[in-house]
């Protein structure tokens, strides 16, 4: 995270001494780019999670010391095509590593950890994601859009003891598609604001990217307001409330344990962030 502030840090400085009107992008060209990058923490609200049908409900935040902050990092890069049309590509990790005492038998896909057993707890669903979006509403810099997500999830969940006896790893890759909204309002002051909006439910295997039948839901919710700045730099605070889940039976080959999983998080970002337009 550190590293990603100075980078920040540098390019707004660099910005000072550039007299360009942007950075990026040229002012007769019927495309644009934009690139963001955003910094800060994210606090779990809530997390639980059962692997199999006899498994436990384990509750990562009361029994796996989720209570604390946690680094969050994003990264998005938009081409606009005339005005109306925009691609986006985010890249979104999302890792968080704790370490607990088993307060109880703990059964992950019949996997035990007993009571009092030390535990490394890794929850890992960093995602990929690919948007396009159309905005019917146009004001100058004001605009408002609607449009569809493609988001690749790249999740690995792991339960192992401390002294290496016992392991359980469950990982999967999948696509889901999801629904956005994405809109912007500038004030002549120079202040402004955004808001994006992706999500989905589903419990049709078709929607959800599974081949099975299988309940499944998304939200990333933020709020935004920045500062417009000369040479296209715009530095920003963001508020994002990010979570989904899923629960169902795998009928794949490769399926851990009777195949079961009950999987539900929400979580809560702020993050200082530069955008250059």
């Amino acid at each position: 995270m550190k590293k990603v502030f100075i980078a920040l840090i540098f390019v707004w400085s660099f910005a000072g001494f550039i007299s360009a009107e942007s950075l990026i992008n040229a002012e007769e060209k019927d495309y644009k780019f934009t690139l963001s990058a955003e910094s800060g923490f994210v606090t779990v609200i809530s997390h639980e999670i059962q692997f199999g049908l006899d498994g436990t409900k384990f509750d990562y935040k009361k029994e796996g010391n989720q209570d604390v902050l946690f680094p969050f990092n994003r990264y998005e890069a938009q081409l606009r095509l005339f005005d109306n049309h925009g691609f986006f590509f985010l890249y979104q990790p999302l890792e968080v590593a704790t370490k607990t005492k088993a307060a109880r038998d703990i059964s992950v896909y019949g996997v035990v950890f007993l009571q009092g057993t030390a535990l490394d707890l890794i929850y890992s669903f960093s995602f990929y994601r690919v948007s396009y979006v159309w905005y019917f509403l146009k004001d100058k810099s004001n605009e408002l859009g609607i449009g569809l997500s493609m988001q690749v999830r790249n999740a690995t969940i792991v339960f192992e003891a401390a002294d290496g006896s016992e392991i359980e790893v469950n990982q999967n890759v999948g696509p889901v598609p999801i629904l956005k909204i994405n809109g912007r309002y500038a004030f002549e002051n120079g202040f402004w604001t955004a808001l994006d909006a992706d999500g989905f439910y589903a419990s049709s295997s078709f929607f959800n990217g599974s081949e099975f039948p299988f309940e499944g839901y998304i939200w990333d919710v933020s709020a935004r307001a920045g500062l417009e700045l000369k040479n296209g730099i715009n530095p920003f605070i963001n508020v994002r409330f990010l979570g989904g889940g899923g629960k169902g039976t795998s009928k794949s080959k490769d399926a851990r344990g009777d195949g079961y999983t009950d999987n539900r998080l929400s979580t809560m970002s702020v993050t200082l962030g530069i955008e250059l337009r």
